[in-house]
């Protein structure tokens, strides 16, 4: 008779017993890493702009900022040293300039009350494709520019949380993601007290971790014992928006690489959909097969009841590398396909991002000095273009010229 062969690590017993070893080990492991770099009283902090990069959010020429200095507004320059501007010195000058504003024109750019909540959904199915990073950058320069923004994690991986400051494993606790203000049962939160602040103004924060997967696991269960007065998985992020959308001017959600009921809730709560594709063709096959997946999920949701009409659907080109041919071929059948639906602007493949990213930063928050100033004004300009793009259809959304 064969014998059966013996695993090559003899300390194997089967692989339920590795991988909760090994997972108890890595997180033990990440848990001290994180204390030694995020002490529990530690916060995370923005940096000060330059006068460049405080016109560039305010919306004004530099001069003009300069001359505004000279009246006696904005922070005073230290000693020796070039005068910069926190994120509360643009906040207020904004606040002045608009104030003080002849025209129709507007600094402070809140909605008014004839203008609807936009709800940005970032998403794709496969990982890898930027929706993160797009997503946390998107959500930071929107509130550089002055928007009140909110911006929600729905991965459990919640790495929008970390960049943002917020450990999943120290920092998030039960009940204290948006499954907290969905959840099928008594536990069930108001969403005002889940959604936390962040070290930027206008940015808050609705943080995420693994108990997020508990809303895949419990929404089959509560379909087969729904009552007439439950409202369906879908409307629940939409319901538990509606409880803060008069103190927001945008939601920006990431949502998870996958095509679950959170995602399908996540769609219907937006007004808008941003999906980011890296130009490569197993990613854009991939994104063929997700696109069928949601096609027909939505045609049962919206069978259900379910809103399907947004305001705007864009495809975001990320990664992109101009000097590979494939991808800019790649680039090239998109838009032949899609049309004005891809975005103008790509997000370039940067070194300058991946490396912020290393110390849980985006690159919005990194000193320029701490690159080569070629790299990080090339990834910069293409951040700005992408998400002025985007910020854009907001306004157009809003009918502001």
């Amino acid at each position: 008779m064969p014998t059966s062969a013996k695993p090559l690590d003899e300390n194997v017993r089967d692989l339920r017993s590795l991988i909760n070893a090994d997972a108890a080990e890595l997180s033990a492991r990440l848990r001290a890493q994180q204390l030694r770099d995020f002490p529990p009283a530690a916060e995370k902090t923005i940096r000060r702009f330059s006068s460049a990069e405080a016109a560039r959010f305010i919306g004004i020429a530099e001069g003009y900022l300069r001359q505004l200095v000279s009246e006696g507004k904005g922070p005073s320059a230290p000693a020796n040293s070039r005068r910069s501007y926190s994120i509360e010195d643009i906040d207020a000058l904004r606040r002045d300039l608009d104030s003080a504003g002849k025209g129709a024109r507007r600094y402070v750019p809140h909605r008014r009350d004839t203008e609807a909540l936009q709800v940005i959904s970032v998403m794709n199915f496969k990982g890898g494709s930027g929706k993160t990073t797009t997503a946390a950058h998107l959500a930071q320069y929107l509130a550089f520019r002055g928007y009140r923004v909110l911006a929600i994690d729905l991965d459990p991986q919640a790495s929008l949380s970390t960049l943002f400051g917020h450990q999943p494993e120290l920092d998030v606790g039960d009940n204290e993601t948006i499954f907290g203000a969905i959840r099928y049962d008594s536990e069930r939160r108001p969403m005002p007290e889940i959604v936390r602040a962040t070290y930027i103004p206008n940015l808050h924060i609705v943080p995420g971790q693994l108990e997020l997967m508990e809303f895949e696991h419990e929404t089959p269960k509560a379909l087969m014992t729904r009552q007439s007065n439950d409202s369906m998985f879908f409307a629940r992020i939409g319901e538990a928006l509606a409880q803060v959308s008069d103190v927001y001017d945008v939601v920006v959600i990431d949502c998870p690489p996958q095509l679950g009921f959170l995602t399908l809730s996540a769609l219907c709560a937006a007004t808008a959909v941003l999906i980011t594709v890296h130009p490569q063709m197993l990613d854009v096959m991939s994104m063929s097969q997700f696109l069928n997946m949601t096609g027909s999920l939505l045609d049962v949701v919206a069978e259900a009841g379910g809103a399907t009409q947004y305001d705007w659907m864009r495809y975001l080109v990320t990664r992109y590398e101009p000097s590979d041919g494939p991808q800019t071929t790649m680039v090239g059948l998109m838009r032949s396909i899609f049309g004005s639906r891809v975005l103008t602007h790509p997000m370039v493949k940067s070194t300058a991002i991946a490396d912020a990213g290393l110390t849980k930063q985006t690159l919005y928050e990194v000193e320029r000095q701490q690159f080569t100033r070629g790299t990080y004004d090339r990834a910069i300009e293409a951040l700005d273009l992408v998400n002025g793009e985007i910020e854009s259809l907001i306004k157009q959304v809003w009918k502001r010229n």
